[in-house]
């Protein structure tokens, strides 16, 4: 596998994570069958593709840049499906997350 679709991957993974937590909300503690089986779906999607990125990309990285995306589009998400939020001492708390991902993705390995 490319770097780069390694890069791909994760990014995806990411975004599934995201998915995977407003799921999650749905879901309503697990109540709700529909949204309680999409979650698991999505979790397996993210882990299986996060998984797949790690045989090329350093884990530290990977990790830490998954993470941060999915902490990010949670925030961003939250603040607009369910009216969280965004002061700014959040959006700077974003705006941090997102420089280090960048600066984790430009360091070399």
């Amino acid at each position: 596998m490319s770097t780069a679709t390694a890069w791909s991957m994760l990014l995806v993974a990411g975004v599934l994570d995201v998915l995977w937590a407003l799921s999650m909300k749905y879901a309503d503690g697990y109540t709700r069958l529909g949204w309680s089986a999409l979650s698991l779906v999505l979790l397996a999607a993210f882990v299986w593709l996060l998984g797949r990125s790690l045989s090329v990309l350093p884990v530290g990285t990977a990790y830490a840049v998954w993470t941060g995306i999915g902490a990010v589009g949670t925030v961003v998400a939250g603040a607009l499906l369910f009216g969280e939020s965004l002061g700014a001492l959040r959006l700077a708390g974003v705006a941090l997350v997102l420089a280090g991902i960048v600066l984790l993705k430009l360091a070399p390995a």
